[in-house]
């Protein structure tokens, strides 16, 4: 059997919003190639335009740059502006169309502002409890995102372990 090629990565980042207690999900447009009306957190992709502009915060180096990134694709998607950004777990997938994506999942507290949603992206939001997002018809995984999320708010650190 012959190897599988070797693709890049596409990298993306992924922010469990909290509030009062609840967690920010959005529903995808019926439109989206990936996911299309599912129910998920805000995210995106990483991009060199993200940093490349700015300057570098060593000689060779830009550091924060997934950081910087989730502040803008919560902001573009949402409207929000978060803080306190926490790693959760990452995950790789590889998609129907054949691309391997990685992505991080964090959890950052709401700082400011009012859900405005992107309707390119998104059309619908909710805050939720972790029983309420059982709900919602999640994209794969997300419910347990959720749960790490609301267990490390409670102080449990542990990693992501299989059922």
């Amino acid at each position: 059997m012959e190897p599988a090629p070797q693709l890049l990565h596409e990298v993306a980042i992924t922010a469990i919003v909290v509030k009062d207690g609840k967690y920010l999900i959005t529903r995808r447009v019926p439109t989206k190639k990936r996911f299309p009306g599912k129910w998920t957190v805000p995210g995106g992709k990483l991009e060199t335009n993200d940093y490349v502009n700015l300057p570098k915060d060593t000689e060779d180096c830009w550091y924060n740059v997934l950081e910087q990134v989730l502040r803008r694709e919560v902001r573009e998607e949402t409207g929000l502006e978060i803080e306190n950004i926490a790693y959760v777990t990452s995950l790789a997938t590889i998609h129907k169309d054949g691309a391997p994506s990685l992505v991080i999942s964090c959890m950052a507290d709401w700082k400011s502002g009012e859900v405005v949603l992107q309707e390119a992206e998104t059309d619908q939001y909710a805050w939720v409890s972790l029983a309420e997002a059982k709900e919602y018809d999640l994209i794969g995984g997300i419910y347990e995102e959720l749960e790490m999320a609301d267990a490390r708010r409670k102080g449990d650190m542990s990693e992501w372990k299989k059922a």
